[in-house]
C-alpha cells in the first residue's frame, strides 16, 4: 500500500497529529500555495479535548466536539490528509514509516500530543477508564450507564454500591469538571431514570496526590472549587496517591480502601514520542526538548509543538503547560517562522502569551484565573462557556453545543444517555442477507 502523495516542486511539510497545535499550524501554512502540507493522524477528525468529560457524562454528542479534517481543508489543494499511524522516523533519509507506506519530508513537525500516564502501574492501566479521546469518553459513558442497568439486578448492597459509585483520580481541571458533572447527574437526572435505585448509595470520590485541587491555578480558585464540590456531595481526598486497583477496591499508598467498579483515571499525561528521535533529547514526561523556535535539539529540519514539546522560555523553564493555548500559539508561531525561512528571513523566538486558565465545577459554578483578575461563580461560569464555545471548530458544532447546553440548563436534563457499543467488522466482512431461520424454513 502506498500513500500516493504527489511530488511537487514545493517544500513538503509533514505534520504528525491534528490536535490543537497541528491544526493551528496547518491552517496557517495553508494560506500560502507555495508549500505542500501533509497531515498524518490516526483519526479523520479533530477532537476538542476540553469537553471530553461532557461526552462521557451524556451532555454532548461526540460529533459536537469533533470536526472532519477534510472539511477544514476542502478548498486547499496543497493540503493532503492521510489517516494512518506513524511507526518510525528515519532522520538519515528524511522519511517516515506509516501503515500506508513510506512518506518523505523536507520539514517534519511532531504534534502528537499526550496520552494517559499510568506511572508504570499495570494493574491501573488494565482496569481504569482513561479519557484522552472521544472513543474513550464514549467507553466511559457506556460503562457507567451499563453499570446502573446492572445495579438493578444484583442481590447485595455491596455489589450495588460498587456498580453505582465512581472514583475519579486527578484533581486537575478534567477531574474537577467530571466529578462536578457526575454529582449533578446524581441529583437531577439519574433518580428520574432509575427510580428503583437509592442514589444515596452512589458515592463520588475525587482523589488528588497533592494537597490541593487545581494545583496549576491560584489558591483562591483551588479553595473555591473544593468548597463547591463538597457542597455538591463529592468526597474530596487530597494527599492520597493510588497504589492499586483490583476491579473492586481502589487502594492508596496512605492506606485507604474504596469500593467501586468505576475508576476514572485523569491523573496525568505523558508525551506520545516517535521512534527514531534521539532519546537524549527526551526530558520529563517523554517530552522532546526544543529551542526557542520549536526546533528539536540536534535537528535542523524537525520541529515539535504542543504537549510533546518542552521549551525553556521565560517563567516556563520546565516547559509550557500541556494545554490547548500553548499548542495553538506554538503552531501559529512556527508557521510564521517557516514562511520566514522560505523568504530567507531569520526566525523569531516563541514567547508564550499566558491567557489564563479556568475550570467549571457545575451549574453556575466555575473558577477563572486571568492575568489581570481572578473570579468565581456565575460570571465565571458564563465566561467558561463563552470561551469554550468560540474555540470549538465549525459553526454547526458551536450551535449544536449551545443548544445542548441551553436545553440542559432549562430542563435539568440530558437526552444522550445511550449505551452505544460499535460492531467491529473484520476486513472483507459481508453480512449474510438471509437469516438462518429463514433458510431452515425454506423461505
Amino acid at each position: 500500500m502506498l500513500p500516493n502523495i504527489p511530488y511537487t516542486q514545493y517544500k513538503r511539510i509533514v505534520i504528525i497529529g491534528a490536535g490543537f497545535g497541528g491544526l493551528a499550524l496547518a491552517r496557517e501554512l495553508a494560506r500560502r500555495d507555495d508549500l505542500q502540507i501533509v497531515i498524518l493522524d490516526k483519526n479523520n477528525y479533530h477532537q476538542f479535548q476540553p469537553l471530553f468529560y461532557q461526552v462521557a457524562t451524556a451532555g454532548l454528542e461526540p460529533s459536537s466536539i469533533s470536526f472532519p479534517l477534510r472539511k477544514v481543508f476542502q478548498s486547499k489543494k496543497n493540503v493532503h490528509i492521510r489517516v494512518t499511524e506513524v511507526t518510525a522516523i528515519h532522520t538519515d533519509r528524511k522519511s517516515l514509516d506509516t501503515s500506508l507506506g513510506e512518506i518523505t519530508y523536507d520539514f517534519l513537525v511532531i504534534a502528537t500530543g499526550a496520552t494517559t500516564n499510568y506511572f508504570g502501574m499495570k494493574e491501573i492501566e488494565e482496569r481504569a477508564i482513561p479519557m484522552k479521546s472521544v472513543s474513550e469518553a464514549l467507553a466511559l459513558r457506556n460503562r457507567m450507564l451499563q453499570n446502573l442497568e446492572d445495579a438493578l439486578a444484583v442481590d447485595t448492597d455491596d455489589e450495588r454500591e460498587g456498580l453505582m459509585s465512581v472514583v475519579v483520580v486527578g484533581g486537575g481541571p478534567t477531574g474537577v469538571e467530571l466529578a462536578g458533572t457526575l454529582s449533578e447527574m446524581r441529583k437531577y437526572i439519574l433518580p428520574k431514570d432509575y427510580p428503583e435505585l437509592d442514589f444515596s448509595m452512589m458515592k463520588i470520590y475525587l482523589l488528588e496526590g497533592l494537597d490541593k485541587l487545581l494545583p496549576v491555578m491560584s489558591e483562591q480558585s483551588s479553595e473555591k472549587s473544593r468548597e463547591y464540590l463538597e457542597k455538591m456531595g463529592v468526597t474530596i481526598l487530597t494527599s492520597q496517591s493510588v497504589a492499586g486497583y483490583d476491579g473492586r477496591y481502589v487502594v492508596t499508598k496512605q492506606g485507604m480502601k474504596i469500593r467501586t467498579d468505576n475508576l476514572v483515571w485523569a491523573a496525568g499525561v505523558k508525551a506520545n514520542v516517535m521512534n527514531g528521535i534521539n532519546p537524549d533529547v527526551l526530558v520529563k514526561g517523554g517530552r522532546i526538548k526544543v529551542d526557542e523556535f520549536n526546533r528539536v535539539q540536534g535537528y535542523s529540519d524537525i520541529f515539535a509543538i504542543g504537549d510533546v514539546a518542552s521549551m525553556s522560555e521565560g517563567k516556563f523553564q520546565n516547559g509550557h503547560p500541556q494545554l490547548a493555548q500553548p499548542a495553538m500559539q506554538q503552531g501559529k508561531a512556527l508557521a510564521k517562522n517557516i514562511w520566514r525561512a522560505l523568504d530567507e528571513k531569520p526566525p523569531k523566538p516563541f514567547v508564550y502569551n499566558d491567557l489564563g486558565s479556568m475550570a467549571t465545577i457545575g451549574r453556575n459554578k466555575a473558577v477563572v484565573d486571568l492575568p489581570f483578575i481572578k473570579f468565581q461563580g456565575f460570571f465565571a461560569w458564563l465566561t467558561w462557556m463563552f470561551i469554550h464555545l468560540i474555540s470549538i471548530v465549525g459553526v454547526k458544532n458551536k450551535i449544536l453545543t449551545f443548544i445542548n447546553w441551553f436545553w440542559s440548563y432549562v430542563t435539568f436534563d440530558q437526552s444522550l444517555r445511550l449505551i452505544l457499543t460499535p460492531k467491529v467488522l473484520p476486513p472483507g466482512y459481508v453480512e449474510d442477507p438471509e437469516p438462518e431461520h429463514a433458510k431452515a424454513a425454506g423461505v
